[in-house]
């Protein structure tokens, strides 16, 4: 038995949860594949996966072994990318996963740019704010919002943003503006948990020069960034969300700032891949084109006292005609993009 082959075949029946599906994509007999699988298990004397007439499924062992052979067969590609001619030029599929927001307002209206300097690469973009393991979810890199806890990928900081505390005005008519940091107490917010622990997100601000953690009170909590800002434009409380995320309803007066000399700590951004030995050109590419991206507006820099809507501007110098980042965000549901 071919064992490369064999670890081939069976990280393709995980990936399409489907004997009948890996051996369409593989080119092989569907009889093929149960038998290499058969094999593969008799060989290690375990069994890798559980078998329904409607599902296949992982069996612990079947996950260890999997994420292992999710690593090796990267590493074969990698390695040999790094030695092919045609590979320099990057191409292939190239699998992402960002927070909802920088998806929404930052990358989906840049991709069409991102596409058109490198035809060659089909993107896979999955967007949401739960963590996710590069290695069992074949992904290529991730963007992370925060400070970085597994030393076991590359992490390289492409930028970042400075919250702001806001609320609609319905809710400041009601409750009254806060004017200090002690008045936060008497006042209701909009909380955002994090889907892997279920723990709300404390508030902090930097005071003389040192974080310090406020509470404050709140009846509801969200774990989706779109939701979070529309609790607040309907009064539910006050939020402090990135900047860049309420700055078209900061402008318009939806949303108003409070407290603007109180500000919380920068959040560090992150573009975050696997350590591999040979970066492929594709995440390489990637991962140069968006840190470009980040660091050509102050409010992805951590420089938002530089922002100004009419210098600004959220696009590269080859772009022909600049936008601002509120006509970024204002028009990305209206972007049209032929791939």
């Amino acid at each position: 038995m071919d064992r490369f082959q064999a670890m081939q075949v069976f990280t393709r029946v995980v990936d399409t949860s489907s004997f009948t599906r890996a051996a369409e994509s593989l080119g092989l007999p569907r009889a093929t594949v149960t038998t290499t699988i058969q094999n593969l298990e008799a060989m290690l004397q375990v069994r890798l996966l559980n078998r329904t007439t409607r599902k296949v499924s992982l069996t612990p062992d079947g996950a260890a072994y999997y994420e292992r052979c999710a690593r090796i067969l990267a590493e074969v590609e990698e390695t040999e990318a790094a030695f092919r001619d045609v590979a320099r030029v990057p191409r292939g599929r190239l699998r992402l996963d960002v927070p909802a927001s920088i998806g929404r307002l930052i990358l989906i209206p840049r991709l069409c740019e991102f596409n058109s300097l490198y035809p060659d690469i089909e993107i896979a973009l999955g967007m949401g704010d739960r963590p996710v393991d590069l290695v069992q979810e074949q992904v290529d890199c991730v963007i992370r919002v925060g400070e970085l806890q597994d030393s076991s990928l590359v992490a390289r900081r492409i930028g970042s943003f400075q919250s702001v505390t806001c609320a609609a005005p319905s809710y400041l008519e009601r409750f009254g503006t806060p004017k200090t940091l002690a008045d936060l107490q008497n006042h209701q917010a909009v909380h955002y948990f994090s889907t892997r622990t279920g723990r709300t997100i404390d508030w902090d601000y930097v005071v003389e020069g040192k974080s310090t953690e406020v509470k404050v009170h709140g009846r509801i909590s969200v774990n989706d960034s779109e939701a979070y800002v529309t609790c607040a434009l309907k009064g539910f409380g006050l939020i402090q969300p990135a900047r860049f995320m309420v700055l078209p309803y900061l402008e318009s007066g939806e949303l108003v700032e409070v407290l603007p000399e109180w500000k919380p700590s920068p959040m560090p951004i992150s573009v975050v891949y696997l350590q591999n030995r040979h970066l492929s050109p594709k995440v390489r590419a990637f991962v140069d084109w968006v840190a470009e991206l980040f660091s050509s507006c102050p409010l992805l820099s951590g420089r938002d006292e530089e922002y100004d809507p009419q210098v600004c501007t959220f696009v590269s110098p080859s772009t022909p005609e600049p936008h601002t980042l509120r006509t970024v965000i204002e028009q990305h549901n209206r972007a049209e993009c032929i791939f």
